[in-house]
This record gives C-alpha cells, sequence and structure tokens, in this order.
C-alpha cells in the first residue's frame, strides 16, 4: 500500500509538472561572483579610527522568466549575498535566511504598446539620476527609430487615509535614432509630495528621493537629455542637466527651499589596434551657503546605496567592491563633485585584458565642516582573464594621492588603498 501510495505521489508529480511545460516556455539565468579586498585608510587618518577592511563576500542572483506567449511573459530576479562569516549566511553550517527579490513584474505587448508592470529596473539619465529596481508601471511606444518610454515609480505609500504622505516620480524620456551614428534622449523626470502631515521624507539625504530638509511639500523637475554618437572610429556621449523646483518647509521662520542644480557629464573612447582609449569627465553643482534658502546641490533620486548612482572610480566611486567609498564626497550619489578621468585597455592575448585609469576629483564648493576642496588623483589598475569559458578572474589595485577634502577632520595624513579580487561568472 505505502509503496502504491509514493507511486501514485510521483505520477502526479510528474503530470503536475509535464502539464504546464506544453504551455508555457521556462527561462533560467543568473549571475554569480565571489570577491576578495582588503582597503585601508579611507577616512584619510588612521591615527582617528581603524579604518581598515579585509572580507571576503559572494553574491548569487538567479532569474526566471516564464514565457506565456509571443506578447506576455512574468519575469522575476532572486537575490542572496553573503560576507563571509557574517551570521546571516556566511558562518558555520551557513542556512541564511536572507532571500532577496530583486524584480518581479509582467512584461507584455498591448497593441502598440510594451508594458512593464511590477518591480522592475529603471534607468534615468546613466544613473545620475536613478539607477535601481522601483515599484512601478514603464509604458514604451515604438514607432519607427523612436522609442516613447513612460515610467511611474513609487517612493512612498502613506497608507490608509494618510495619502499626503505619499511620494511619486513621473518620468518621460523618449529616444530617436538617427541611423547608426546618433542617439538623442530628451528626458523629464518629476517628482511630488504633498506632505502636510510631518517631515518623514526629509529626515535624512536621500530617503524616498529627497534632500535632509524638514517640508510640508516638495515638486522636484530634472530637465536633460543624453546625446550618444559615433564619429568614425570615436565613440561619443555627453548628458546635461537642468534640475529645479521646491522644498515648503515646515518649520516656523524658516523661508522655503528653492531647487536650482545643474549637472554635466560627457566621454569617449576609441580603439587603436589592440589597445583602446577612453576618457569622462563630470561637473554637479554644489551649495556655497548651507545657511540660506537655495538647494544648489545636484541630487538623484533616492540615496545612500538605493536608487540614484554612478559609479565611477574604484576608491572614491565606490568601483567594482563598492561596499565604501573614501570620506569627503557622496559615494556613487554624484553631487558637488567636478572629476576628469583618463584610462587605457590593452589586451596582450585573447583572454586577458589589462586596465590603468587616473581620476583627478575636486569639491564644486569647499565642504561645509572642513572648509576644503581637493580630493585628490587617483590611480586604478585591473587585469581580467578567462580561467576557464564563461568564468572570469578580476584583479584591482588602487592608490589615492588624496587631498584634505579626503578626510573626517580637513588633515589628510594617510592615503587609501585597497588590492583585491572578484571571480564571477554568467549565465
Amino acid at each position: 500500500m505505502k509503496k502504491l501510495l509514493v507511486l501514485s505521489l510521483a505520477v502526479v508529480m510528474v503530470v503536475a509538472f509535464t502539464l504546464p511545460a506544453s504551455a508555457i516556455e521556462s527561462v533560467f539565468g543568473g549571475y554569480w561572483r565571489t570577491r576578495a579586498v582588503h582597503q585601508e585608510n579611507f577616512i584619510g587618518n588612521d591615527d582617528l579610527a581603524d579604518s581598515g577592511v579585509t572580507r571576503v563576500d559572494t553574491r548569487t542572483r538567479l532569474y526566471y522568466t516564464a514565457i506565456l506567449n509571443d506578447n506576455l511573459k512574468l519575469v522575476n530576479k532572486f537575490e542572496f549575498d553573503a560576507v563571509w562569516g557574517d551570521d546571516d549566511l556566511g558562518d558555520f553550517g551557513a542556512d541564511g535566511k536572507v532571500f532577496e527579490i530583486k524584480e518581479s513584474y509582467v512584461d507584455a505587448n498591448i497593441g502598440p504598446i510594451r508594458a512593464k508592470i511590477g518591480i522592475h529596473d529603471v534607468l534615468y539619465a546613466r544613473g545620475f539620476i536613478f539607477a535601481d529596481e522601483a515599484s512601478g508601471v514603464t509604458l514604451s511606444f515604438k514607432a519607427g527609430d523612436v522609442l516613447i518610454p513612460f515610467t511611474w515609480m513609487k517612493g512612498n505609500e502613506g497608507g490608509t487615509n494618510n495619502n499626503s504622505d505619499d511620494v511619486d516620480f513621473f518620468g518621460l524620456y523618449p529616444v530617436f535614432n538617427f541611423g547608426d551614428a546618433l542617439t538623442l534622449n530628451p528626458f523629464i523626470i518629476y517628482g511630488y509630495s504633498s506632505d502636510d502631515g510631518g517631515t518623514k521624507e526629509f529626515s535624512t539625504l536621500g530617503q524616498n528621493g529627497f534632500p535632509a530638509f524638514d517640508g510640508d511639500g516638495v515638486s522636484v523637475v530634472w530637465v536633460g537629455a543624453n546625446v550618444d554618437a559615433t564619429l568614425g572610429s570615436f565613440n561619443l556621449w555627453f548628458t546635461g542637466i537642468y534640475q529645479g523646483g521646491t522644498v515648503d518647509s515646515d518649520t516656523a521662520g524658516v523661508d522655503d527651499f528653492d531647487v536650482a542644480a545643474y549637472l554635466v557629464a560627457g566621454g569617449a573612447s576609441v580603439p587603436l589596434g589592440p589597445a583602446s582609449l577612453h576618457g569622462q569627465a563630470f561637473y554637479a553643482s554644489g551649495d556655497d551657503d548651507g545657511t540660506d534658502d537655495d538647494l544648489e546641490a545636484f541630487f538623484g533620486i533616492g540615496g545612500g546605496g538605493a536608487g540614484w548612482a554612478y559609479y565611477w572610480s574604484e576608491i572614491m566611486g565606490l568601483g567594482i567592491f563598492d561596499n565604501q567609498s573614501s570620506v569627503g564626497h557622496g559615494n556613487a550619489d554624484v553631487s558637488n563633485i567636478v572629476a576628469v578621468n583618463i584610462g587605457a585597455t590593452i589586451k596582450p592575448m585573447e583572454k586577458l585584458s589589462l586596465t590603468g585609469d587616473i581620476w583627478w576629483a575636486a569639491l564644486v564648493e569647499d565642504n561645509l565642516v572642513t572648509g576644503e576642496d581637493e580630493l585628490g588623483v587617483e590611480v586604478d589598475l585591473k587585469a581580467t582573464y578567462q580561467l576557464i569559458e564563461g568564468l572570469n578572474l578580476d584583479v584591482v589595485g588602487a592608490y589615492l594621492f588624496s587631498g584634505d577634502a579626503s578626510s573626517v577632520d580637513g588633515n589628510n595624513e594617510d592615503d587609501p588603498y585597497e588590492i583585491g579580487t572578484r571571480l564571477s561568472l554568467s549565465f
């Protein structure tokens, strides 16, 4: 009898898994990496605190897409991270309970409209405004060489009978392709909250998308364009953004704040036989007076590790290891920074590439606490080698000849440096 029950259960399971498989195509993929890094002097003065970090971590991402038909699919992306030795997953016995849902959305073609509905990735202005997952809707209309996407993202849900605490963002960013040589992507992004109940979305920099000011309401707009062009063997790109709006003060005797900020960025690359040269520069406005009612420092949506993120150098701009950056600026939250980069990549053999970069960076406006503006000159070196097909090894070394702005007290005494390695695969 017991054998019959086991056999019957096996038959039911086979039928259950076989029936939907005939109607639904399942696509699996993912990404895996393990990194080891040692970082030193990231606060610029080792006498003030032990700023050294030595750690190993692992990340796994699993992707599953259920394709129901040519016009409808369900996309899911999962992630789990572990710092080796951490109690959440990386210690003895493992058995971690850390499981993240990165994305879960319906991707549907409805007539001429492609719709993504749910938690999905959104990119505004190469990450200078937003580059992350978000809950919302993206509708894209394609006509010839023109693509017109519109996105609504939810920044905060006030809850029942508390709609004044809602935070919403709306983006329109058409893409015009002029052959293979030029792509123009103008955009307008608008964020709005009518908060008459408190200061929740202004408690910390970037929380729910807005800066650290007490407020009774907020209205912010980003207007700009991305341009990508090919001129002969040169690949060029440019981004320009103007940011305006108001943050209504909720503090007695304090005026409302006027937002007036901007960012410009550009870069180029050119192949030269087995090598290639590349470079870029960006300028994000800062605030010259922290006591007036003008918000002149550029900011994006989110912050502090979520949303707004533009990765640049290894030490100052988070880079491959992205667990910390040198002090004195906003990490990947590019604000009040001017930076210039030049670098080169060479492939001495088929499976090996070597990349070197030099970065110079400074604050646009002096640090309001230390009065300093020089962040320094950073040298980054990276070697990438394909161990076997599909499995890559990166070895990274970086050193920052730092200025006094790269310190917690305006007196840099110890230059930051890091050395690390990353093993990765995608499937």
